[in-house]
């Protein structure tokens, strides 16, 4: 897992810091987008089938460390 996510990178200088997937201005959040709406691989402007295994990483990463609000 922590190799396919060396290719998403954070940089506040990017995209207000948004994850994307590296060297292209390609969010994570649009590879997921894309692929909800049943986009193929090939669609998704022929990002390599390890930057789509690399979003759905990022994503499930994510996804174990929920925000709670307790008030």
């Amino acid at each position: 897992m922590e190799n396919l996510l060396d290719r998403i990178t954070v940089d506040p200088d990017l995209f207000g810091g948004t994850p994307i997937i590296r060297g292209r201005r390609l969010a994570v959040e649009h590879v997921l987008g894309m692929l909800v709406a049943r986009d193929t691989p090939e669609a998704i402007l022929e990002v390599e089938p390890g930057d789509i295994a690399a979003a759905l990483g990022y994503a499930a990463r994510q996804s174990d460390h929920p925000v709670l609000s307790l008030a």
